[in-house]
């Protein structure tokens, strides 16, 4: 372990110039006006190749709103003294858009070094993943060490825009590839202080709520129905949802579900003129206790009581729900084994933690493998001028390696 730990360290060179391409090619999916992931995927093959694996596995989802016809993801692996089992870590070829580039101080698609920073789209979300990963799979063949059990790289398409050609597609279409014994990582999410290793995530539901009542001038108020009366009085009754779900898990922070009024839409241009209609959203982030269904329902009820008060009409409209995926055991073999490397690369005491919003590891979770989500990261994912550290990205490799030695 030593040995690797020595040459990971002298690698920063290396992370320069793998992100200095990756950044240079921009993989954005046609839900985001671009032309999709193929050119990263062709390079990120010859790459690879170059580097000494063996064999790289194409698994093309079909698309033909790109110009291949297909969004592309890879998987590769090294040998592992125990074949029967395989540490995969899985990071995603596509990202974001760059935004306003007036918010840039430099190209999105240069990347720019200062000091141990690296700048540029996709630097943090989700190249440092894909070169940590690569880093330490290289580090092996290079010193010719062999890892206690396989290590698998596995590299996404359409992370940011719904996943529907990436990691599910995968999952259904080779599962071959998976040992139910397996340990997946997912290195797209985590903490500055290496300390979060997440295991859990709360289900998501956005619901869109339109308060209709009867438009009419200000002056006659009796002769219409305040729609914002009425919607400013469902948004106060809809925080009874708190105490009506009231179970509380540790592994999260707020430990309860949530239920938030977000975005309000426009109602009527001018002053002097009552709303007919009103229309806001809620952003409920769940326990994995509760069905999303009784969420509805409830709110509903609530609604009803708006309804009868005020002399309006509700409509409910879902525009989005996923229900959260069964929690990744804080004693499983994928969670201690990361917490033993964090340990001994950080110098930090890792926790197992709840995050309410979403990342692929639930599609694994779902299918009953462990997974847990876990990098050290900045926080400047889809922000301008995001940034990456040299020092994180070759620590996270050493901590992929040590897992790959000591599952």
């Amino acid at each position: 372990m030593r040995k690797l730990i020595q040459l990971l360290e002298k690698q920063s060179d290396a992370v320069v110039d793998l992100q200095s391409k990756l950044v240079s090619i921009p993989a954005l999916g046609p839900s985001n006006a671009g032309s999709g992931e193929q050119a990263k995927a062709e390079f990120m093959h010859k790459y690879l190749n170059d580097c000494g694996f063996q064999e790289i596995i194409h698994i093309n989802a079909p698309d033909e709103r790109v110009e291949c016809g297909y969004r592309p993801n890879l998987a590769t692996w090294i040998q592992g003294q125990d074949s029967s089992r395989t540490l995969w870590i899985i990071s995603h070829l596509d990202i974001v858009p760059p935004g306003d580039p007036a918010l840039w101080q430099s190209d999105p698609y240069t990347l720019v070094v200062d000091g141990d920073t690296i700048i540029g789209r996709g630097v943090e979300d989700n190249h440092q993943s894909i070169v940590s990963s690569v880093m330490a799979a290289r580090a092996f063949m290079e010193l010719g060490i062999q890892p206690q059990i396989n290590l698998g790289l596995i590299m996404v398409s359409d992370e940011e825009t719904g996943n529907d050609y990436g990691l599910p597609y995968v999952l259904d279409t080779r599962k071959d590839l998976f040992k139910k014994d397996d340990l997946f990582l997912v290195p797209d999410f985590g903490t500055s202080d290496s300390t979060m290793m997440e295991v859990a995530e709360k289900s998501m539901l956005w619901l869109k709520i339109s308060v209709q009542g009867r438009q009419c001038h200000a002056s006659t108020p009796v002769k219409g129905i305040n729609s914002l009366v009425a919607s400013s009085a469902f948004i106060l009754k809809l925080d009874e949802l708190h105490m009506l779900f009231p179970r509380e898990n540790d592994l999260f922070s707020p430990p309860g579900s949530t239920f938030c009024p977000t975005k309000k839409e426009a109602n009527v241009p001018n002053i002097n003129t009552i709303p007919g209609m009103d229309v806001f959203y809620l952003d409920c982030r769940i326990l994995s206790d509760y069905a999303i269904t009784d969420i509805i329902d409830r709110a509903r009820e609530l609604g009803t009581v708006i309804e009868q008060n005020y002399g309006v009409h509700i409509h409910y409209e879902v525009v989005y729900q996923q229900q959260a995926a069964p929690h990744t055991d804080p004693s499983s073999p994928v969670v201690r084994s990361l917490g033993r490397a964090i340990e001994k690369i950080y110098g930090v005491h890792p926790r197992p933690q709840g995050v309410g919003g979403g990342t692929v590891a639930a599609f694994l979770r779902h299918r009953g493998y462990s997974a847990v989500v876990w990098a050290t990261l900045e926080g400047t994912a889809h922000q301008p001028n995001e940034r990456s550290s040299i020092r994180n990205t070759l620590k996270d490799a050493q901590v992929m390696a040590m897992m790959a030695i000591n599952p």
